[in-house]
């Protein structure tokens, strides 16, 4: 992994950051890297209040509020940024006053490399308005200036598009960060979180490298489709 000289990571939910990124947080932050995560939303629209249920729908808020807190502890992250936009609303924000928004941080922090979703290949609406954003944000920078733009896709045809990832890294060194990154936003991951550790005890090849590697896009621009 080659040391950057800041990090920002770009994500509409609590818990994004979680199960595919949070092992290569922890380790930028374990090389001295400076890490800012910006949240777009506290994900109150959430569809799991717990297992067994311990929210409802007007304590979630507040409640994956903390949660994300408790990642951020998780992963050792101190600059945590949660940026008031409302879960499931963020399609019909005005575009260029997203993108402003990440342009400013952009502008604030000077990152070398930025993680968010790809355009096109990341399912949810939010996510989608997401990565757009940042899209259009570093595309105003000159070719020369602009950071590394390493994105996660998960869509059913990604690969297909847009072939296999271009980096994985192994974040075994960071496992424990990342498992304690899952646990913190319990209220979304109780449904998955006793199977995963009983699958892990017996020691799976393909779950762990599953698991323990965690998989980027670098942004092609040469074939940038973003409006």
């Amino acid at each position: 992994m080659e040391k950057e000289r800041r990090v920002l990571v770009v994500f509409p939910h609590p818990d994004d950051e979680a199960f595919g990124v949070s092992g290569t947080i922890a380790a930028y932050i374990q090389q001295g890297v400076p890490v800012t995560y910006a949240c777009l939303t506290l994900g109150e629209m959430g569809r799991n209040l717990g297992n067994p249920p311990f929210a409802t729908r007007e304590s979630l808020p507040k409640i994956r509020k903390a949660e994300l807190e408790a990642a951020a502890k998780a992963m050792g992250l101190t600059d945590l940024r949660m940026m008031g936009y409302r879960d499931k609303t963020l399609e019909f924000e005005n575009d260029e006053e997203l993108a402003n928004m990440v342009f400013g941080l952009i502008e604030e922090l000077d990152p070398s490399l930025i993680i968010t979703f790809y355009p096109g290949y990341s399912v949810h609406p939010d996510h989608e308005a997401t990565a757009r954003a940042v899209v259009r944000a570093v595309r105003r920078l000159p070719k020369e200036s602009r950071p590394k733009l390493h994105c996660v896709a998960f869509s059913n045809n990604h690969e297909a598009e847009i072939g296999p990832a271009d980096i994985v890294y192994d974040v075994s060194a960071t496992w424990e960060q990342k498992l304690d990154t899952l646990k913190a936003h319990i209220s979304q991951t109780a449904w998955m979180l006793v199977e995963l550790e009983e699958q892990l005890t017996k020691n799976s090849p393909d779950l762990i490298a599953r698991w323990h590697k965690e998989r980027f896009w670098t942004y092609d621009w040469e074939k940038d489709k973003v409006l």
